[in-house]
């Protein structure tokens, strides 16, 4: 199934991760997914999906540069599409900063997976 088709479907097209989405779950990570690939997202997005198993789809949508991290860059990105692109840059900085003051456990400038997870637990809405 073309990207562009599954980014036209109402339950997407309001989503401003709709590209990332598409990427992450095709089997190519160019967003055209095959059946199973798509079958496989609306499973991950259910709600009977494991939080854990939603957990590890967000980190990857978040992961704008594909580097198994979340660098400062990817937040950047993922506060702006979280917000709409509705706030200043020093606004989102500033967001950036306190999310890194949190969750940077080894204070290596990114977030492995195991820092995301240890933030998003103390959260339990947060992959819902």
């Amino acid at each position: 199934m073309p990207r562009t088709r599954i980014e036209d479907m109402p339950e997407f097209k309001e989503n401003p991760f709709r590209k990332q989405i598409c990427e992450v779950f095709s089997e190519d990570g160019q967003g055209d997914m095959t059946f199973d690939d798509f079958l496989d997202m609306f499973s991950v997005f259910s709600e009977a999906a494991p939080r854990d198993v939603k957990a590890v789809y967000a980190f990857k949508i978040y992961d704008f540069d594909r580097d198994n991290q979340l660098g400062r860059q990817d937040i950047v990105k993922t506060v702006t599409h979280l917000t709409r692109n509705e706030m200043t840059s020093e606004e989102i900085q500033f967001i950036v900063g306190k999310i890194f003051e949190e969750a940077d456990l080894d204070e290596d400038g990114k977030l492995s997976y195991t820092e995301y997870e240890h933030v998003i637990s103390k959260s339990p809405d947060f992959v819902r």
